[in-house]
């Protein structure tokens, strides 16, 4: 991790895959915004401070975030305007990012039951299976351990797309960190249920 003070409101932060890696924390997990990824920008924010005076505390923060085709990501921290109260670091912080190159074109969710898989896929509304169709070709359903996984197969590099369902998404399942690892655990010892536009056929059968 490499931290630039650009001037007295704004700093540049450079992160690789090893940075994330010690955090457990994935691509598609860092950039949709998740609790984890809420964690590690706020120990940055705390390292910032410590190493170039950068102080947030009763500050606006908007972070920009850019995946580089090397596996890097540049974050701009910007300071916006002082707070009237006076609030802790654990305020809500802004985020605006770029479409980044995806390295993964996979990810995986998991649901507690089958209930849960088609009260997921009863609720989507037209809009979002409109950027499920953009982002995922092929959508699979395995069954391990007694839980349920749906793998979003061949994944487009629009991250717009993505965050928009991703956000809905968990409200009904959970994301799985180091998917492509967990994709190999799910071949060699889950069961395939729907091995094909798991969603769809979820719609027209069971929802």
């Amino acid at each position: 991790m490499k931290i630039e003070k650009l001037n007295e409101d704004k700093i540049r932060i450079t992160l690789n895959l090893e940075d994330l890696k010690e955090k457990d924390i994935d691509f598609h997990s860092f950039m949709s915004n998740s609790i984890e990824s809420q964690e590690l920008f706020l120990d940055m924010l705390d390292k910032a401070e410590e190493e170039v005076g950068f102080v947030t505390d009763d500050y606006k923060i908007m972070i920009e975030a850019i995946a580089m085709s090397n596996g890097n990501f540049i974050l701009t921290v910007t300071r916006i305007v002082p707070e009237k109260e006076n609030k802790k670091r654990n305020s809500k912080v802004h985020i605006k990012r770029k479409c980044p190159t995806l390295n993964s074109k996979k990810t995986i969710y998991s649901f507690a039951s089958f209930d849960d898989f088609c009260n997921f896929c009863s609720n989507l509304t037209n809009s979002v299976l409109e950027n499920l169709n953009l982002i995922s070709k092929n959508q699979l359903l395995y069954l391990y351990n007694n839980k349920y996984y749906l793998v979003l197969d061949c994944l487009s590099d629009n991250m717009q797309n993505l965050n928009s369902f991703a956000n809905f998404i968990s409200e009904f399942g959970h994301f799985i960190n180091s998917s492509e690892l967990f994709e190999r655990k799910l071949l060699e010892y889950g069961k395939i249920i729907i091995e094909k536009n798991a969603i769809e056929t979820c719609i027209k059968h069971f929802a």
